[in-house]
């Protein structure tokens, strides 16, 4: 297959749309099942470079949940702690494959954001996560492979329209990319950077050790941000982000962003937050936006007389900003990536908030010892890798 020929491209009125080859050879997947749109090969293919670079750089499994072009979560397969089970809503599916754990993990980091998404595998996807994807909302799924018990599982979703991609995970793109903007062509060596030990070996900061975790998650956020909207931030914990910050126009802000989800994360998995009395009727996706609304400023929105009755059993205690501030003491040992450099310290002052113990940036700017000093001040190690990972 040389093309494909797409119903429409970003919207119903660009037409026509394809995805071909310019050097006329073929394409390198094939696609098993539904008919997958403009966007979601941006975010197929997107989620594929990801997941093949986690893979590489972890030697371990992962998968991402891709929307809008921007990872809503990526991780690797590392084992789910009972708490992590319950509040990705997994818990009753007994011990997952690793492949099933990393996108249980992606998935489940923000699981509002990845409401309907397309989702990126590094390996075969196999029963175990097939059976997670099939319960799930999402558009559909990218893999170098599937077990012939897994793919029988997701051609049954959507009533058969599920999209389900096979990507030739051999395939090697040109040297060059090109895109159009306004008719004009761009052209630029594709972002072959890799992630390794050695982009991380400046540390610049008097801390300077850093546990083999702590590498390994600062190597998950710098891949992350590879293939995120920029400007962008993004925090990990456990081999897996926790908070993506992406698209906004000022550093400090994305660091607010990434910062809020992944305190909400970590808010999820308060015992007051778990035991939540849902009503035995709702879907796992107002289940998540409950929380979402509940842990939030506008608490009210899901506690007021009226709105409560639909979706718990009793009327839940407010969730107080004192007990949320107790609770996220508690956060600690988190990493945090950022495509660009920090210019100024308000970005540690909220990193440390959020329990950031380790950052990776690329550093030059004129500020860079101001950043260095409110690390030092609060016992961050800090490397500086010298190279910028804008996305656009």
């Amino acid at each position: 297959m040389k093309e494909l020929q797409l119903k429409y491209g970003c919207n119903p009125n660009q037409k026509p749309s394809r995805i071909y080859m310019a050097d006329g050879s073929e394409l390198p997947i094939k696609v098993l099942s539904g008919k997958p749109g403009y966007i979601n090969f941006l975010d197929a293919f997107n989620g594929w470079q990801l997941v093949k670079e986690l893979k590489e750089a972890t030697g371990l499994p992962a998968a991402t949940s891709f929307k809008h072009v921007s990872p809503a979560g990526a991780a690797v397969g590392l084992p789910l702690t009972e708490t992590l089970a319950k509040i990705y809503w997994v818990d009753d599916l007994g011990e997952l494959s690793p492949l099933a754990c990393a996108y249980a993990r992606a998935r489940g980091a923000d699981r509002m954001s990845s409401f309907g998404d397309f989702i990126a595998l590094s390996d075969v996807c196999d029963r175990d996560t097939a059976m997670l994807i099939k319960r799930e909302v999402s558009d559909g799924v990218i893999a170098p492979g599937y077990t012939e018990e897994a793919l029988e599982l997701l051609k049954q979703k959507k009533k058969g329209n599920y999209n389900v991609i096979q990507i030739d995970e051999a395939y090697v793109p040109e040297a060059l990319e090109h895109k159009q903007v306004y008719g004009i062509t761009f052209e630029q060596g594709r972002q072959d950077l890799k992630i390794d030990d050695a982009l991380l070996s400046n540390f610049v900061t008097e801390k300077k050790e850093v546990s083999s975790e702590a590498l390994r998650d600062l190597k998950i956020a710098l891949i992350t941000l590879k293939y995120t909207q920029s400007n962008s931030v993004c925090y990990v914990k456990d081999g897996q982000a926790i908070g993506i910050g992406a698209g906004q126009q000022s550093r400090v802000h994305c660091t607010r962003l990434a910062g809020q989800k992944a305190d909400n994360w970590y808010l999820r998995q308060c015992p007051k937050v778990m035991e939540l009395p849902f009503a035995e009727n709702i879907t796992r996706a107002e289940r998540d936006n409950a929380i979402d609304v509940y842990i939030g400023a506008e608490y009210m929105d899901v506690l007021a007389d009226g709105a409560w009755e639909k979706v718990f059993t009793r009327k839940p205690d407010v969730f107080t900003e004192e007990e949320k501030k107790e609770w996220l003491s508690g956060m600690t040992e988190v990493t945090l990536g950022s495509d660009a450099f920090f210019p100024f310290s308000d970005n540690i002052e909220r990193a440390r908030k959020s329990g950031v113990c380790y950052i990776a940036q690329p550093g030059g700017s004129v500020r860079d010892q101001d950043v260095i000093d409110t690390c030092n001040k609060y016992g961050m190690a800090m490397a500086f890798t010298g190279i910028r990972l804008f996305h656009h």
